[in-house]
């Protein structure tokens, strides 16, 4: 193997892929030799334009997450396409605000919404992707949470700070539970990155708001590159072969900020 090319053969399959971190995490996984499965919810032409910068160098694949039976869809249809799966990165996410102060009604859709995206659909897809890594010989998981889910969150962002919790446990459970499978599980949780969802949360708060903890007194921004890369070399990292002392572990980046 290359040393350029550390994830070559790897077939990947990366959800919410179209996005700012997706997008990143899906080049920097082609660089390093790996073929990208690039999942989308809507914007096909955004993934199509993704796969044309690659040259090709991929698969894409269409699927809700917020319905329940999303994360199987996208799953056999994935599977269907590769022929094998090797590794799989949660990156889909959504984050919305509901006030205590809302309707019960209200209350409860929030966090069904959320918990659907952000730790249901990727649950489903860790299942089916365990029962093919059982059958192949092992596979690799990353989990994108967030610092939200390390140290709680606003109050008003309740549910996405529980979701990316739960997506940190759960990360901890295969890892015990599957690593003599083959099996190598871990987490990302990224501080503020600028991405879509960053930018909305400091159109609307400041940005003061969003780095008053963080000493560095930056959002992540490394001075070559694009923030949302900083993660994508991240991720590409943990996906080598070559790292399997990291399974069950939680990756901080979030610039020094408190987290627990």
């Amino acid at each position: 193997m290359s040393n350029l090319q550390p994830l070559a053969g790897q077939t990947v399959l990366v959800t919410g892929a179209s996005g700012g971190i997706g997008g990143a995490i899906v080049e920097r996984l082609s660089a390093e030799g790996a073929r990208p499965v690039i999942h989308y919810g809507r914007d096909r032409q955004r993934a199509e334009a993704l796969l044309g910068k690659l040259g090709g160098n991929g698969l894409i694949v269409q699927a809700d997450l917020s319905s329940p039976d999303g994360a199987f869809a996208l799953w056999c249809d994935a599977l269907s396409a590769a022929g094998r799966i090797h590794a799989v990165v949660n990156n889909a996410g959504v984050r919305n605000e509901i006030s205590i102060d809302a309707d019960p009604a209200d209350w409860r859709a929030a966090w069904q919404k959320e918990f659907q995206v952000n730790f249901f659909a990727a649950a489903d897809l860790c299942k089916e992707a365990l029962v093919h890594f059982k059958q192949h010989g092992g596979g690799r998981i990353v989990n994108m949470a967030s610092r939200a889910g390390q140290r709680g969150y606003a109050a008003d962002a309740m549910p996405y700070g529980a979701t990316k919790a739960a997506l940190v446990n759960l990360t901890k459970s295969i890892a015990r539970s599957f690593g003599r499978d083959g099996v190598v599980a871990v987490s990302v949780a990224p501080g503020w990155v600028r991405t879509d969802m960053a930018e909305d949360f400091v159109a609307r708060h400041g940005k003061d708001a969003a780095v008053a903890d963080i000493p560095i007194g930056e959002m992540a921004e490394p001075a070559e590159m694009a923030e949302p890369a900083e993660i994508a070399e991240l991720v590409a990292f943990l996906l080598r072969p070559s790292q399997a002392s990291v399974n069950g572990a939680t990756f901080d980046v979030n610039g020094g900020s408190y987290i627990r």
